[in-house]
């Protein structure tokens, strides 16, 4: 009897996966990492159910932790990105840029941000999602992103 070929849909190709310990400017690349449903990457200094990011603390401790770093504009709020053989995150929000950009090269902070044809501010730093299920990821896993279902909201910033 002949096994039935699984199709799975490849939408993206994880190029790098990163975690710090530290709240630094750059996050080291690694040859994999670990997602923590509800927390984040294993090991790096955002992890938690509650905000990490040291200008969210100081506005609100107690907001949810909404923190992953990605590429992409078109993807609308609740799309998940299946990563690897299992890890899923949905995704929140747009990232806001931060200040500490200038610090590292100035005229960065301009770079990651612009304006539309109305004046609206348009961020391009980022995406921010939850880890829904947890996984290890690494450089070179298939990326499989699934809408939600229409009417799509655009992303905001969190």
């Amino acid at each position: 009897m002949a096994v039935p070929e699984v199709v799975i849909r490849v939408d993206g190709i994880v190029t790098a996966v990163s975690r710090s310990t530290r709240h630094s400017f750059s996050k080291p690349n690694q040859e994999r990492i670990r997602l923590l449903a509800g927390l984040g990457v294993d090991g790096d200094a955002h992890l938690g159910v509650t905000v990490q990011h040291r200008s969210r603390v100081v506005s609100d401790p107690t907001r949810p932790n909404l923190r992953l770093r990605a590429a992409g504009f078109p993807v609308p709020t609740g799309a998940r990105l299946y990563l690897g053989e299992a890890a899923v995150v949905e995704v929140t929000g747009l990232r806001n840029p931060c200040a500490q950009l200038d610090g590292f090269q100035p005229g960065l902070m301009a770079a990651v941000l612009g304006r539309d044809a109305h004046g609206h501010l348009i961020r391009k730093a980022g995406i921010m999602s939850v880890v829904i299920s947890d996984g290890e990821v690494r450089p070179g896993d298939p990326v499989r992103v699934e809408l939600p279902p229409p009417p799509h909201r655009p992303l905001e910033r969190v």
